[in-house]
């Protein structure tokens, strides 16, 4: 029987981690302190340690920095067309305010290109994934003050100049716009969240806006065949009812979402940006600098995609489900995972068409997965996971990206979140899993380390395989 498929050639399959989620070794190599590091039980909400305490298990991680070439070697056997991975700041730039970088960890991630390239995988590289340098946190109050732009700017050009010619796609931040709900772990403010004025972190959220559009225009400087994408968090949302008052509510609370996006491919802070400044008595500081800078806006569009919410105008209880970083109300239609995020592939479809209309721009979905407690089992004498309940969230997740894909929409590729299991960025636990591998560590930090193909590991593979032509509708 002839393989059909929607998806088109040369579509980019594959998985993503983030660095302070997988590698460990948070003292190795001349790497400094960055604010996960101090985030024991994850960076929604959760107070801070003094510094590194046994409990975080983000210290030793899975040890990929150890074991990143077995790690590498399992995503090729699943068929991995490219590997989306964060590159830690803290290990490249320790303190992050250094004019000159630290060689032992840019030769760690050269050393990861290697085996990528070895196996024919494409790196996505994400230049800044929720691990600020301790010390720009401590001394400058992170991403509120102006200095950063600059700090950030030479690290950027330091990554583009030493991996220009072997990385092609490059994301500037993870999830930019969850900087004013996390921002501690988003934007290295460590100003307590209640005492943080709506100004300042008004003013942090430009100051990365500037920098991402910076590292944009020296890419096509220093790496001109490189393609630099934008990452959000995208959350679309529905109205509770028909009631024009909820309609209403729905457009301001996608506005405060989609705004990130807007200055990335439009190069401008839209009107209705301006206005919620205005109506706040928020005086942005935005140089004629800062204006030109802006300008040079992204090729694509990247997003994580997990969960959509409700929302009305009236009064009503905000979902409440652990490490959700954007409250929103529950949808009665919709039922949940064990961490309360609803489920929702319909609006993986909803918001692919919705990004394709507004920006015209190709879009990655660079994180989706399901969180979930695995069980190790064995099955005929190998040790494994039968997580049907990832395969059949991730399949229906799919099939909406090839019903978005013949509505129109252009999708580069899809990068399952978490493909290694790792921990948790909003609750640092390991049983907190979303791998296709299991990994045998648990949250009291025991545990071999040892590596073991889940089912979805070969359901993936074959989905890969056959360019979505397996998946079931």
């Amino acid at each position: 029987m002839t393989e059909t498929t929607v998806f088109p050639e040369g579509f980019l399959w594959g998985g993503a981690t983030a660095a302070n989620q997988v590698e460990g070794a948070y003292d190795v190599g001349g790497k400094g302190l960055s604010v996960q590091d101090v985030l024991p039980h994850g960076g929604i909400g959760s107070p801070r340690s003094e510094g590194p305490t046994p409990d975080n298990l983000k210290l030793e991680a899975i040890d990929f920095y150890h074991r990143y070439a077995d790690d590498i070697a399992l995503f090729a056997r699943m068929g991995f067309k490219t590997y989306r991975f964060s590159i830690a700041w803290s290990r490249i730039f320790p303190k992050g305010d250094e004019a000159e970088p630290n060689e032992e960890g840019l030769a760690f991630y050269d050393r990861v290109l290697d085996e990528l390239e070895k196996h024919g995988i494409e790196p996505l590289v994400t230049i800044s994934h929720y691990e600020t340098p301790l010390h720009l946190a401590e001394t400058y109050d992170g991403w509120v003050s102006r200095d950063l732009i600059g700090f950030y700017e030479n690290y950027a050009r330091t990554l583009f100049e030493r991996y220009g010619a072997r990385v092609k796609y490059w994301l500037t931040f993870n999830e930019i716009n969850s900087l004013l709900h996390a921002p501690f772990m988003s934007g290295g403010i460590s100003t307590p969240k209640e005492q943080l004025g709506e100004q300042a972190l008004y003013q942090a959220m430009h100051h990365e806006l500037v920098a991402s559009a910076r590292a944009t225009r020296i890419a096509r400087e220093v790496a001109p065949n490189a393609q630099i994408g934008c990452m959000v968090l995208s959350m679309p949302v529905y109205p509770l009812s028909p009631d024009p008052a909820d309609v209403l509510q729905v457009m301001k609370s996608d506005h405060a979402n989609l705004v990130y996006g807007d200055v990335h491919t439009r190069g401008v802070y839209p009107g209705y940006f301006l206005r919620t400044l205005h109506e706040k008595g928020i005086a942005l500081d935005i140089t004629d600098q800062d204006r030109d800078d802006l300008t040079n806006t992204v090729d694509f569009v990247s997003f994580s995609y997990y969960m959509s919410i409700a929302e009305t105008a009236g009064p009503a209880k905000k979902v409440s489900g652990a490490g959700n970083i954007m409250g929103g109300v529950p949808n009665p239609t919709l039922e949940a995972s064990e961490w309360g995020w609803q489920i929702d592939p319909v609006g993986l479809r909803i918001v692919l068409n919705q990004f394709w209309d507004r920006w015209q721009k190709p879009l990655f979905i660079v994180e989706n997965g399901l969180g979930a407690k695995d069980q190790l089992v064995e099955v005929d004498g190998v040790k494994t996971v039968v997580d049907d309940y990832r395969i059949a969230y991730l399949n229906d997740h799919l099939v909406q990206v090839g019903e978005a894909i013949t509505d129109g929409v252009d999708v580069l590729g899809y990068t399952s979140w978490g493909c290694i299991d790792l921990v948790s960025a909003s609750t640092a636990q390991l049983s907190k899993r979303y791998g296709f591998i299991y990994v045998d560590r648990n949250d009291d930090g025991s545990g071999s380390l040892a590596r073991h193909p889940k089912k979805s590991f070969h359901w993936y593979a074959e989905v890969i395989r056959t360019n979505g032509a397996s998946l079931t509708s």
